[in-house]
């Protein structure tokens, strides 16, 4: 059965149009995919991202498990940061990508993928062993709203923060609690857009007055509602991965750009982790491909699938593609063999029977410091 978010009926009310991602019910667009993501690359755009997990983990082992469960270390964080990592099985497959905050000494707040919630939960109950730490799945029970895009501080500031100065402070990878629209939430800055931004985690009893709030405070700088179809342009511009696209149990770390990552964790962190002795033989060779940027020479855009070619051999596939709307010209991230992946070179792409050609490119392709 499709589930649905707790602003399913706002999404309806502003003639949204849906599709199923992970088992939700979620707003693709509402008028123009194109024009939502200007809105987000040049004001902002409102999301609604309650599909998402959220797992509580509190006790005093919560960092010793979390070191335990997940690639990076996580008892260095501080209170109040953030860190990406992964959830990686004992061959150091990738099962997924997460972000982690540390809301005290004792506990943290996890948000896996969407569709990746149930799978998570179960990897990390089997992983609780001896850990003195209480695990809660509190995904159905959290809204989470996001403001993202160059306006997007101006706007939460509008919205009646209880510190307004917090909001000012707040830095990239980091949260805070606070009152926002009279309502109590965890405000946080990350972001998947390649923009500045915030996400508002909020319960989902309440999401509404959130939603509504950062509505009415952002149309008179340009918000707009913005559906998954932008959110998956913002993020590929951003050179950013998608689960299931540029991750996965078949790609490895070190294949999909996120090698340093394991890396550091090998290098530095002295607590065992899952998946540590298979990550560690993986780093002693070179990936045989490795995930680059394509772009187009022409007008014919590279969709997920799409094969890449040298000659009649078979060197990479597309992961991701789309026609960029802030760059003008077709985009595609791909993994190709590694012997072929040198920036500057030209790659063909089958697109649906017929060869065109793509610049390997540096990631990411977008960036707002440009």
């Amino acid at each position: 059965m499709t589930k649905h978010t707790a602003l399913h009926e706002k999404h309806a009310e502003l003639g949204a149009s849906f599709t199923d991602f992970g088992g939700w019910d979620m707003p693709l667009k509402y008028e123009n995919d194109v024009a939502e993501h200007h809105a987000v690359r040049e004001a902002a755009g409102l999301f609604d991202l309650s599909h998402m997990g959220e797992f509580r983990i509190k006790g005093p082992d919560a960092a010793a498990f979390l070191d335990f469960t997940l690639v990076s270390n996580m008892g260095v964080l501080k209170v109040g940061k953030a860190k990406y990592s992964i959830l990686v099985n004992e061959a150091g497959g990738v099962i997924d990508d997460l972000i982690t905050y540390r809301l005290a000494e004792d506990e943290f707040l996890v948000v896996p993928n969407a569709a990746n919630v149930e799978v998570d939960f179960e990897a990390f109950s089997a992983r609780k062993g001896d850990f003195d730490v209480e695990l809660t799945n509190e995904s159905e029970l959290t809204g989470l709203v996001a403001v993202q895009g160059p306006k997007a501080e101006e706007i939460l500031l509008e919205m009646e923060p209880s510190d307004p100065q917090a909001v000012k402070e707040l830095r990239y990878y980091a949260a805070t609690p606070m009152k926002l629209a009279g309502v109590e939430v965890l405000l946080a800055r990350t972001g998947y857009t390649g923009e500045d931004g915030f996400e508002i985690y909020v319960p989902n009893s309440q999401a509404e007055q959130i939603w509504d709030a950062a509505l009415a405070a952002g149309q008179p700088h340009g918000l707009k509602p913005a559906g998954l179809a932008a959110r998956d342009s913002l993020r590929l511009e951003a050179g950013m991965p998608l689960y299931g696209h540029e991750l996965g149990l078949e790609i490895t770390p070190f294949e999909s750009g996120l090698g340093r990552l394991v890396e550091i964790a090998l290098d530095k962190k002295t607590a065992d982790f899952v998946g540590r002795e298979a990550l560690a033989e993986a780093a002693k060779t070179e990936a045989p491909r490795v995930l680059i940027g394509l772009k187009a020479q022409g007008k014919r855009p590279g969709r997920a699938g799409a094969k890449l070619m040298d000659g009649e051999a078979e060197v990479g596939e597309i992961t991701s593609g789309i026609p960029s709307p802030t760059l003008g010209y077709p985009i595609a991230m791909a993994l190709l063999e590694s012997k072929y992946a040198k920036t500057g070179s030209t790659i063909e792409v089958d697109i649906r029977g017929k060869r065109a050609p793509f610049d390997v490119v540096e990631l990411p392709f977008y960036s707002r410091s440009q």
